[in-house]
């Protein structure tokens, strides 16, 4: 609250900024100028397909229910109109079916996707071309007139086909305004679709006839050269010979082949024996010697002298192994060590010389090895040549076999497909027969009962329509829940609509009594006391307070003088000032004298105790609105209304002023920041949305404090409103006893 005095205009008290907000609507956006929520276009905060909006919408076509209704009872009777001027509409039905089919072995026969078929014959009984042909038929047979439309041209009929479930058969529908025509034109239809279909397989067995005959020809002919050249392969090559000698030219290649991989695996080894022959242990290089040379010279002698060699390296290596032995006792010059370097040197010396001859032999060894290579090498690629050039001539001759043989299975199936297709063509396939000549011609109510339909479906949608475009563009709040949605401001209390019994809408409402009978009247405004005397546990109770609304007709007076009775019945001091200081009318709600009033008092201090009235209600003053001095809001801005509501709060423990409407006038938003806290009252169904927003917009902007809204004229019928309903809580304590 702000109690300092201000000789400024509330342009330069109050400087506030820009904003956003327009009026197309407002929704919450956060916190803006001094930590004050903010207001701006465009967001409502909920979704457009909340319960909320949902339940708006069946109220307001709870509200406008006459319209279904008219516009149902406007579409209908149009379509009666139109029904009237059109004339009659009668319907023949005939059927067709899919007969018996004779199925040839091995023959042709015609097929058609069954995934299609229906779909198929259905466009094709429809289109232009099978109407040409039965108007045709009509006009050579001579003996119908053919009526004409309002157009100069043949009487449009219409069909409807369909197939019964599960069956092959079909029902043609023939309408239009002349039953004889449409007997006599679906007749036609049905003897042309026939007719048509049996022309159209003719038609493509022909073609397909013409087509194959042109495939066998040209595969006569081509079988024809494949056997030419066939029979003159044959008469130059001599098959059978070409064979043989391919059959004796593998085995010998492959037996040369054997003999080259023997051939490197003794070079190979031969070229091991000299490698090893210097890094190899004793024992081993004599292994290797003995191998090579029985591969090299495998003869008696050779293998003898081998075996001699190994004999000796053996005894060589066992004389070694026994001076080791008797080297770890003896001196070197012992006798027997004497002995055994003698011998081993012995044997060395005899395995030297059988080493310089293998060295020899394994030298001539692989020489004539690599010249039986090199000659083996050659007579392969010879033979090799042999090879190629015989597997070359006879998979020429299997090739002209194959071509032959393939140029007469096609030949052999085409020729079949000829005669079969032949067959088909000369026995008549047609399985679609007619079931059912067109009936009689009978009267349908068909077009006239669906335009009906549509017309009572069409008023209620354009109903629903017209309804929800004024949910959307009346943005009244018309229910608690709207309220708490649209605005965010605390809901103090809400008071209910009260039956005026014949008097206007906007007549007054005697005021609240002490035993008041009005059970959720008196009690919603007890409900109101209470949460302005317990408002919140850590502030201190408001005393000084506003009441004010968006725009004038919302009940705010009412309000005001009736909350003012609940506080003192309470037993609580107040005093009801009227601030309206243009068109304050509580003096006449209260039926007391509008003058000496506040306007008089701001201008005269002396006058304080004289302004003061009662009207019999104990604890209760008033204050009235008294003589308009100039403008009125300025009034409001003088240094003498800080020190009066200060006196007032001394002497009174709650001040109640009522106020003109904030988009009326600047009165209200001068005063509200003066005092401790503003009601604001919002009327149900009668202040839009976007001017409650708007008042409460100014109001935080001038940093007045909103204690909360007081939602007045509430339905009690509505769910949002369930407050004080159990009339049995309520008595009378002159007429009713307890009974508890």
């Amino acid at each position: 609250m702000n109690n300092e005095p201000s000789n400024q205009p509330p342009s330069q008290h109050h400087k506030t900024p820009e904003h956003p907000a327009s009026a197309q609507g407002y929704g919450y956006d956060g916190f803006g100028y001094g930590g004050y929520p903010v207001y701006v276009a465009g967001d409502g905060g909920a979704d457009s397909f909340s319960p909320l909006k949902v339940q708006r919408f069946v109220r307001f076509l709870r509200t406008y229910w006459w319209v279904p209704l008219l516009t149902t009872a406007a579409l209908v009777a149009a379509a009666l109109l139109y029904n009237s001027w059109t004339p009659p509409t009668y319907t023949s039905i005939a059927r067709v079916w899919e007969t018996e089919k004779l199925r040839l072995p091995d023959g042709a026969a015609f097929t058609g996707d069954a995934t299609t078929y229906y779909g198929t014959q259905v466009e094709l009984l429809r289109s232009i071309r099978m109407q040409e042909m039965a108007l045709a038929r009509l006009q050579a047979s001579r003996t119908n007139i053919i009526p004409l439309g309002d157009d100069s041209k043949p009487l449009r009929v219409r069909l409807k086909i369909s197939q019964a479930p599960k069956s092959s058969v079909f029902a043609i529908e023939a309408s239009c305004s002349n039953p004889e025509y449409a007997q006599t034109f679906l007749n036609a239809l049905t003897t042309e679709y026939v007719e048509y279909r049996r022309s159209i397989r003719k038609l493509v067995s022909g073609d397909t006839l013409s087509s194959i005959s042109d495939q066998v020809l040209r595969l006569e002919r081509e079988l024809k050269a494949d056997q030419d050249t066939l029979t003159a392969f044959e008469r130059t090559n001599n098959l059978a010979i070409l064979q043989e000698e391919g059959t004796v030219a593998a085995g010998y290649l492959a037996r040369l082949n054997t003999e080259v991989s023997d051939l490197k695996l003794e070079a190979q080894i031969l070229d091991a024996s000299d490698f090893d022959q210097d890094w190899a242990l004793p024992g081993q290089t004599d292994a290797i010697g003995l191998l090579s040379e029985s591969l090299s010279s495998p003869n008696s002698s050779s293998m003898l002298a081998a075996i001699d060699r190994h004999t000796a390296q053996k005894e060589v290596e066992m004389l070694q192994a026994q001076r080791q032995h008797l080297s770890k006792y003896l001196r070197p010059k012992h006798p027997k060590i004497a002995k055994l370097d003698a011998d081993i040197e012995r044997g060395q010396k005899l395995l030297d010389l059988y080493q310089s001859q293998s060295a020899d032999q394994r030298a001539a060894s692989r020489q004539a090895v690599k010249l039986k290579i090199e000659n083996m090498q050659t007579a392969i690629k010879e033979w090799e040549g042999k090879v190629v050039e015989a597997n070359k001539q006879i998979a020429e001759a299997d090739h002209l076999k194959q071509n032959t043989l393939r140029t007469q299975a096609l030949y052999d199936r085409l020729v079949m497909m000829l005669q079969n297709v032949d067959i088909g063509r000369n026995i008549d396939q047609e399985t679609l027969a007619v079931l059912e000549s067109a009936s009689i011609a009978l009267r349908s109510h068909t077009q006239e009962n669906l335009l009906l339909v549509m017309g009572v479906f069409a008023g209620l949608a354009l109903a629903v329509g017209i309804v929800y475009l004024v949910s959307l563009r009346d943005d009244r709040l018309t229910c608690l829940a709207e309220v708490a949605e649209e605005v965010n401001v605390e809901i103090l209390g809400q008071v209910p609509e009260m039956s005026r019994r014949g008097q206007s809408d906007e007549a007054p409402l005697p005021l609240l009594k002490r035993d008041d009978q009005r059970h959720s009247f008196a009690e919603s405004y007890r409900n109101l006391r209470s949460a302005l005397v317990y408002y919140r546990p850590d502030e201190p109770s408001p005393k000084v307070m506003l009441v004010t609304s968006a725009v004038p007709n919302e009940g705010k007076t009412t309000v005001t003088a009736n909350l003012a009775h609940a506080l003192a019945f309470g037993g609580s001091r107040v005093l009801l000032v009227d601030g309206d200081l243009r068109k304050g009318t509580l003096h006449q709600v209260l039926d007391l004298q509008p003058e000496p009033g506040l306007s008089d008092l701001l201008h005269d201090q002396t006058i304080k105790d004289k302004v003061i009235q009662t009207n019999g209600v104990a604890d209760l003053s008033f204050v009235s609105s008294g003589k308009i001095h100039g403008n009125p809001g300025d009034a409001f801005l003088g240094a003498d209304l800080p020190a009066l509501l200060a006196a007032w709060r001394q002497d009174f423990d709650y001040v109640l002023i009522d106020s003109s409407p904030i988009l009326a006038a600047d009165d209200t938003a001068t005063l509200a920041p003066e005092v401790d806290g503003v009601l604001f009252v919002v009327r149900g169904g009668f202040c839009s949305a976007r001017a409650v927003s708007t008042a409460l917009e100014t109001l935080r902007q001038r940093k007045a404090k909103v204690l909360g809204i007081v939602y007045n004229r509430a339905r009690i019928g509505r769910k949002d409103h369930y407050y004080y309903t159990y009339k049995e809580y309520y008595q009378n304590t002159e007429a009713v006893k307890t009974t508890d």
